[in-house]
């Protein structure tokens, strides 16, 4: 059985870095976990960080990252197809494969399949949830089962959305099902004390902010994208250009921000500690550690899982 992996953990704890160290030591390439580095010139909100894919001078190869044009739409049935293939194509050139990102959803779609990830789109249903607001929309997930409700992701307006069609197609059909090739997964899990990440998570957007974040959101209203569409993709994408259409103060969008990120940090970790619950073993590290003891211990639990 191929070993498959895994690095994951709660935003701001440097998944991406350590990836890449990994991929260099391991002879890897990365497959990123993540809804919204799909998309081209959104690097700044989404958090893609391609600097550190660079390691030693070698450039580290990665997937699913700036495939589509920011506007498109991209749902985890889509993600599922691209993983398959991704993986594949690493697995038959016989580098090893690591999935890195936060997504929880994301994640256990890659190590199990989805089942509702081959749910096909309601365009009719979409059409009629497009004007609603985002308490309309919460209203309606309230009303969705609670068997089901448990295995949504509901973290952004576009997985909403993509929730509500869920639970409507399974409430008239069986779920589809669908095999994942035969994979051993080895689950790192990088934690922080809270107020730690809290420190992170602040630090971290003000840079962003002081470096282009502004920008890259004007940017892709100016190229035409509708401020509806930007508001879909995440909490970023919401309240800068909330702050762009005087819709919010600059002190208000931090503020807005900053909470709102804390709040899916916390939701990160409900979700691994579901996946516990479901019975995968995450291998819990510190990531406060020095980079090169960090690297020597995903070394010697990937060896010796």
């Amino acid at each position: 059985m191929n070993k498959l992996l895994v690095i994951t953990g709660p935003t701001a704890v440097g998944k991406t870095k350590l990836a890449a160290r990994v991929a260099y030591a391991i002879g890897g390439e990365i497959i990123s976990a993540d809804s919204r580095q799909v998309y081209k010139n959104m690097d700044i909100g989404t958090g893609k960080d391609l600097q550190e894919y660079t390691v030693e001078g070698q450039q580290i190869p990665y997937h699913l990252i700036d495939i589509l044009e920011a506007g498109e739409k991209y749902f985890i049935n889509q993600y599922f197809k691209d993983y398959l293939r991704a993986l594949q194509d690493i697995q038959q050139r016989g580098a090893k494969p690591i999935v890195c990102g936060g997504s929880g959803l994301y994640i256990e779609t890659a190590l199990e399949g989805n089942a509702w990830s081959a749910i096909p789109v309601n365009e009719k249903l979409r059409k009629q949830l497009e004007p609603l607001s985002e308490r309309e929309l919460l209203r309606k997930v309230e009303q969705i089962p609670l068997p089901i409700l448990r295995h949504l992701d509901i973290g952004t307006t576009k997985k909403i959305k993509r929730g509500i069609e869920i639970a409507e197609y399974l409430a008239h059909h069986q779920a589809p099902v669908r095999k994942l090739p035969a994979i051993e997964p080895v689950i790192i899990a990088l934690h922080l004390p809270r107020t730690i990440v809290k420190e992170r998570i602040l630090a971290r957007l003000q840079h962003r902010l002081a470096h282009g974040m502004i920008e890259e959101v004007q940017a892709l209203l100016d190229r035409g994208l509708a401020p509806n569409d930007l508001k879909y993709y995440g909490l970023e994408y919401r309240w800068v250009t909330a702050y762009l259409l005087n819709e919010v103060t600059k002190d208000e969008m931090v503020e807005r921000l900053n909470i709102g990120i804390r709040q899916f940090a916390k939701r990160q970790m409900t979700w691994f500690r579901r996946m516990e619950k479901k019975g995968y073993r995450l291998h819990w590290l510190d990531a406060q550690q020095p980079s090169k003891e960090l690297l020597e211990q995903v070394l010697a639990v990937y060896q010796a899982g």
